[in-house]
């Protein structure tokens, strides 16, 4: 008779965790296959029943719909804009605070903290209306400006609140030796503390890019001209009354995802890092 022992149940559990691990990558990487596979189908190939896995005559024609026809290159040079200046701003001002809030004693820092905190999650469609009315009397409408104030406003709490807990873990014994070398309060935090603070920084980077590259509601109701719009709002522009073209459109979420996911495996370690070191941190 097999005898089932501890390291016969700690085998079975670790095998039975390695499948369940395995079924959550393959359910979560299958939209993202058959977006990309679809995207070089053909319409009679995208409405077949059942439907087929790979291409069978697979086609560039929905690429060439999307960036001739519906000019989605515009869209993305927009959207590489908005998002790239947006992301620069949040980083610059979310660096300050979070050291601000990491090193200055302050009454009611934990209020600060959960204050960053609930504005982060505050939703913004109860924002569309005031932000509109305001934008209309500064004539910001159909602008990039009318995107990227309100983005980096949006996006700074929840930078800030990354930074701070990433920069608490920085000793302070490195500004001090700074200071007895001669530095100065600026020079210290540019060259000592930055350096030290990149995996913060490329965390709360990725997180605001992501927001602002796939943000639809304020870019809709901000920017109605062509030349303004962003990558989200000129696909969903795709459509017409009486058609939707399934293949322009998996073709151009393709294009708008492959510059998320690039950023994302270039920097993904110290995306892990910084979101690590802010996880524990208090």
């Amino acid at each position: 008779m097999n005898r089932r022992t501890p390291a016969t149940g700690i085998r079975r559990y670790l095998n039975a965790v390695n499948l369940g691990g395995l079924a959550i990558v393959v359910l979560s990487t299958l939209p993202l296959y058959w977006m990309i596979a679809s995207s070089f189908k053909g319409p009679g190939e995208i409405s077949a029943a059942p439907p087929s896995l790979v291409p069978e005559s697979a086609t560039l024609g929905n690429y060439a719909e999307a960036f001739v026809r519906n000019g989605i290159g515009r869209y993305l040079l927009n959207s590489v804009l908005v998002a790239s200046v947006s992301t620069a701003a949040v980083l610059g001002l979310s660096f300050f605070a979070g050291y601000a809030l990491a090193r200055t004693p302050l009454r009611g820092r934990g209020a600060i903290m959960t204050t960053l905190l609930m504005l982060s999650v505050f939703p913004p469609i109860a924002l569309v209306v005031p932000l509109f009315l305001l934008e209309r009397q500064l004539g910001l409408l159909n602008s990039y400006a009318g995107l990227i104030v309100p983005y980096v406003a949006l996006n700074l709490p929840f930078a800030i609140w990354i930074m701070r807990n990433y920069l608490v873990g920085i000793p302070r014994e490195l500004e001090e030796a700074a200071t007895v070398d001669g530095a100065g309060p600026l020079r210290t935090v540019l060259t000592v503390i930055a350096p030290l603070a990149r995996p913060g920084l490329f965390t709360a980077g990725i997180f605001t890019f992501t927001a602002t590259w796939a943000e639809f509601l304020l870019a809709l109701t901000f920017n109605s001209e062509d030349g303004h719009r962003t990558v989200p709002v000129g696909i969903a522009l795709f459509t017409s009354q009486y058609t939707v073209p399934y293949g322009t459109l998996f073709a151009g979420a393709v294009a708008a995802t492959v510059p998320i996911g690039v950023l994302v495996m270039i920097f993904r370690r110290s995306i892990v890092s910084g979101m690590t070191s802010g996880a524990v941190k208090g």
